[in-house]
């Protein structure tokens, strides 16, 4: 069995990005660049005042209170078009143009006004209050990098460069198929012997908060010629993502039935906990991910494998997969398998927060999982862990607000 580190080794290996689209910049939120964005203009693109003020010459006011001739005035986005000469200074206002001959600011809180006569109360060094062109970014600079997702931030920095138009991935295409005979779409009549199928609501769900564009393929029966009929129709899409089917029962058909059709198999088998029967393969130009039936399966392994293969989907730069938190309880040796344990999260105004696991952590409980902070990850066969040990965990509360 792989290892998750070899397992997503060969993910990345495998997938390349989708293609690319140029897309205006008020409609690339939450969007991965494609292209770097390369300031088309200085910011500022001339120097300009920090302040309300005075625009003078630093050598004019060699002391105060000094006394200067106002020549004329610059409003923000504006610049006084005369020179300021030898004892003479411009009124400006922030965000003014700084006028040829000046080399300094002098705030209107220190001075004294009568008519054109302008009172300087403090003596300023030269390059007070001035913010020089290209301060914040040179015209030419790169700004954002191809593989970054584009936050409000982001947007707000590539519009000050220019750039209304950025080349994006084009969002991924994911299909999601559920399997079994026992499962149902939501809505359905359902019998008694026969179970929702929360895995198909979650992973969609899961892959637009991933970044992708996700269909419903609705639920495919236990039997070969309808497990071949749902492959057919995922045909097109970039990746295919069934959950259940994928161990090596009587009616455990997604690695037979897509072997048989063609697909070229990268992996079975993952030596974790929850999560082991994982198959990863091609088949045509869509990529398949098939996922353990269990719901808490589905989703720690969604969590790990399916955000990989999205992110590589979108060119972008494989996110950290743990972080570090304090354990909150004893626990005893670990087994053969890496362990993910769910576990509630509690934050710490000193330090790293308490990761303390569920006394119970059987791959049925939909409820711990959705109570669930994050996952506490187990080395195969660690030794007993007592609280307050450093440990690794997977964060399943990341925030989507893109600021």
């Amino acid at each position: 069995m792989l290892s998750i580190e070899e397992a997503l080794e060969k993910i990345r290996n495998a997938i390349e990005p989708v293609a690319t689209e140029e897309i205006f910049v008020t409609d690339a939120l939450g969007r991965v660049l494609a292209a770097d964005v390369i300031a088309e203009v200085s910011h500022p693109p001339q120097a300009v005042s920090a302040m309300d003020g005075y625009a003078v010459r630093a050598a004019d006011v060699p002391k105060a209170p000094t006394t200067l001739k106002m020549i004329g005035e610059a409003a923000a986005g504006h610049v006084f078009k005369g020179n300021v000469g030898e004892g003479q200074c411009t009124r400006i206002f922030t965000g003014g143009g700084l006028p040829d001959g000046a080399d300094t600011i002098i705030i209107q809180e220190d001075t004294e006004t009568d008519g054109d006569q302008i009172t300087m109360l403090e003596a300023p060094k030269p390059g007070q209050w001035v913010r020089p062109e290209g301060l914040d970014f040179a015209r030419g600079k790169t700004l954002l990098p191809a593989g970054q997702l584009l936050s409000a931030r982001d947007l707000g920095l590539a519009a000050a460069a220019g750039a209304t138009w950025l080349v994006v991935r084009q969002k991924p295409r994911v299909a999601v198929l559920a399997t079994g005979d026992e499962v149902i779409m939501p809505g359905a009549p359902r019998r008694s012997d026969q179970i929702v199928s929360s895995n198909s609501v979650a992973l969609l769900a899961y892959a637009e908060v991933f970044g992708a564009d996700a269909v419903s393929l609705g639920v495919a029966a236990d039997k070969p010629d309808a497990l071949r009929d749902k492959l057919n129709d995922a045909k097109g899409f970039d990746l295919l993502v069934t959950s259940g089917g994928a161990s090596v029962g009587d009616h455990d058909l997604v690695q037979s039935v897509s072997g048989d059709q063609g697909m070229e198999l990268g992996f079975y088998k993952i030596a974790m906990r929850p999560g082991k029967p994982l198959i990863f393969g091609r088949l045509g130009h869509t990529f398949l991910l098939g996922l353990p039936g269990n719901p808490v399966s589905t989703g720690v392994t969604a969590a790990i494998f399916m955000r990989a293969a999205i992110e590589q989907l979108l060119g972008l730069m494989p996110a950290p997969l743990y972080h570090a938190a304090k354990l909150g309880r004893d626990l005893p040796q670990n087994g053969k398998r890496l362990d993910f344990m769910r576990a509630e999260l509690t934050p710490s105004s000193e330090g790293l927060p308490t990761a303390t696991p569920f006394e119970r952590q059987d791959s049925s409980m939909m409820g711990r999982f959705a109570d669930a902070d994050c996952l506490v990850m187990r080395e195969i066969n660690a030794p007993p862990a007592s609280a307050g040990d450093t440990v690794k965990i997977v964060p399943l509360r990341v925030s989507t607000l893109l600021f």
